[in-house]
């Protein structure tokens, strides 16, 4: 072979490996778009129609239905990564995060499997736990009055519950306001995100044991002596049965309705737990308290931002993660 044929040879090669490398790169980044709008347009075109009327026909039959979807993405996406780990039953070694102190009151996961099983007729092996988990919220926030706020999916689902890390993640509701912030920070909401967040307790209600310590043995003198009266009604016992189904709803005035009462009621000093209390008064979230009082569109505004990004939160895309069978259990790999 001439020299002239060699150096013809050696570029054409350097030139082949360079459209197989940018190829093996555009496949990669074909595997794994991340998150997006529509992403099932294409694999499933009718998976999010279907979520919607299962959400819709759910809440027909089971209102509080609804605020369950709500408090999912909450626990869920907050808590390192939005994979749908929530959903996992415990196991022989494992505790799941469901089944810990901090999610006390969650419920409804049934109904969850009812909207999974409908997805998985139309599409089976398709949609994630993940993604159903999201837009049921989205959709349920539409049922109880808030506003439509279109998120992305993509989202693949993790294979482990994650119990023994939920209290370096989810605030509880006595914690200071300055750990609140810290928490929501972290993964990317600002102080008028946390402030609009927060205002779903506006729908709702809290069970007697998370509030009883502001009523025995002796009552929160912050706490407004009208609504003081209710609470007592509500929750007769200083140690009312966990069991029992003792509450007080979080918002007496629209209790089924999503918006911005919640922010007059805590302004008023008839807010139910210290975080309530808190976030009325503390200097760095009530001026958003007010403003959020006085526009419901702004408190709007404000709360699609903050889902958006609490639904994004470090999703597993692509090929990481898998897409369960039942949200409640990982796949089986042999």
């Amino acid at each position: 072979m001439s020299s002239r044929a060699v150096v013809f040879f050696f570029f054409a090669l350097l030139s082949f490996s360079g459209i197989c490398l940018r190829s093996a790169s555009a496949d990669n980044e074909e595997e794994d778009p991340g998150l997006v709008m529509n992403f099932y347009k294409d694999i499933c075109p009718q998976a999010e129609d279907v979520i919607r009327e299962q959400v819709r026909l759910l809440y027909k039959r089971h209102k509080n239905t609804a605020f369950s979807w709500l408090r999912n993405i909450f626990h869920d996406c907050a808590v390192q990564s939005c994979d749908a780990s929530l959903l996992l039953d415990s196991t022989r070694r494992s505790l799941s995060e469901k089944e810990t102190d901090r999610s006390f009151g969650l419920r409804n996961f049934r109904y969850l499997d009812t909207i999974k099983e409908a997805v998985e007729r139309e599409c089976p092996g398709v949609v994630s736990c993940a993604d159903i988990l999201v837009l049921s919220a989205r959709d349920g926030i539409v049922s109880l009055g808030g506003p439509y706020i279109p998120l992305k999916t993509g989202r693949r689902d993790g294979r482990k519950s994650r119990a023994e890390i939920l209290e370096e993640y989810l605030p509880d509701h006595n914690e200071s306001m300055s750990v609140v912030l810290d928490r929501f920070a972290a993964i990317g909401i600002d102080t008028p995100g946390l402030v609009a967040l927060l205002g779903a307790h506006s729908v709702g209600r809290t069970h007697c044991v998370k509030l009883v310590h502001r009523l025995y043995p002796e009552v929160d003198p912050v706490l407004n002596t009208d609504h003081v009266e209710h609470m007592l009604h509500k929750c007769p016992d200083a140690i009312p049965d966990p069991k029992a189904v003792q509450y007080v709803r979080n918002d007496r005035g629209t209790p089924m309705k999503l918006d911005n009462n919640y922010y007059r009621n805590i302004l008023d000093n008839k807010g139910l737990l210290i975080v309530d209390h808190q976030l009325a008064t503390d200097k760095r979230t009530k001026p958003y308290v007010k403003k959020m009082a006085k526009s419901q569109d702004y408190f709007f505004k404000e709360f699609a931002r903050a889902i958006t990004i609490l639904s994004e939160n470090n999703p597993l895309t692509g090929t990481k993660g898998e897409i369960r069978k039942q949200c409640s259990v990982a796949n089986k790999h042999h």
